[in-house]
């Protein structure tokens, strides 16, 4: 386990949702004051009542970006790239407001095993060059250069995080198993790679503290499944049917082009950095233990 930095005076969340408001809160938990960047009224609101600090940006014109006060603080930077093209240039505009101002000592980016592209079900560490198939993967890699290249420009040390998919509390696919919608039997499905949100944030602050300066972390709960088998496991949790099976050959023709890019990708991630660096010692290291919890929450 890498040794922690010492805690900052402050935080910056930049696209603070659910999982900005439960890494803000590990934060408080630490004496750390945290502050929560957000377009929405909504999201505002509800990082007010978490007991965070709000503040209203739009990353989309940087004239509307306030002054963030975060000298040798930490940033991270949450906020998804959009929805089209294959470039971030919503990170380009913060990391430039960054630069003309004090600057942070730390930055933590969440990025996703999308930038691997597909590989066969193969195991694949941090070491393995990324190979995005999907524009969504190319746009992550773009940021993640992007920040690599702020890094080299300013000494801010930055760690990116390569998450695969995210469950919990109001993360489940609730509404794809009411509608029926169907699914690839299990040995057409592809593997796939999910953590709980809660070790995510987790993971996230032991990334600020303990993630080495320039460094890149997979992160999971390191028990791949095939995509069928987590819908299945959702549907028996909620105790709806499970999906009806098609062909993989009928499945590429007829269901959306968001589902079909998660088809065509397979893959497994070797966590053994998160585990042996980080020191997360994960609370839902499987979807079973995991799914309990969203009973309980």
């Amino acid at each position: 386990m890498n040794p922690a930095v010492k805690d900052p005076q402050r935080v910056l969340i930049v696209g603070c949702g659910d999982l900005g408001r439960r890494v803000g809160r590990l934060w408080r938990e630490r004496g750390v004051s945290v502050t929560g960047l957000a377009r929405r009224e909504a999201t505002l609101g509800a990082m007010q009542a978490a007991g965070l600090t709000p503040l209203q940006g739009d990353l989309d014109d940087p004239s509307d970006l306030p002054p963030l006060n975060i000298a040798d603080g930490f940033v991270y930077h949450f906020a998804p790239p959009p929805g089209q093209g294959r470039t971030d240039p919503r990170l380009g505009k913060l990391l430039a407001h960054l630069a003309a101002g004090p600057l942070p000592r730390r930055f933590v980016l969440l990025s996703t095993s999308g930038v691997y592209g597909d590989r066969g079900g193969a195991l694949v560490s941090e070491s393995d060059p990324p190979a995005p198939g999907t524009d969504r993967g190319h746009r992550r890699l773009d940021a993640e250069r992007r920040l690599q290249a702020f890094a080299e420009a300013t000494g801010v040390e930055t760690v990116i995080l390569r998450v695969g998919g995210i469950y919990g509390p109001g993360r489940l696919p609730e509404g794809r198993l009411r509608a029926g919608t169907p699914i690839v039997p299990p040995g057409q499905a592809p593997r796939t790679n999910r953590i709980h949100v809660d070790d995510l944030a987790a993971v996230c602050v032991a990334a600020a503290r303990r993630g080495r300066a320039g460094a890149i972390y997979n992160v999971s709960d390191g028990n791949d499944s095939s995509m069928t088998d987590y819908f299945d496991a959702v549907a028996d949790f909620l105790g709806l049917p499970r999906p009806p099976r098609i062909d993989r050959d009928e499945a590429l023709r007829t269901l959306s082009p968001g589902m079909v890019s998660y088809l065509r990708e397979s893959r497994r991630l070797d966590c053994r950095r998160m585990r042996e660096e980080l020191g997360v010692r994960l609370r839902y290291p499987d979807l079973a233990s995991g799914l309990a919890a969203c009973r309980e929450a």
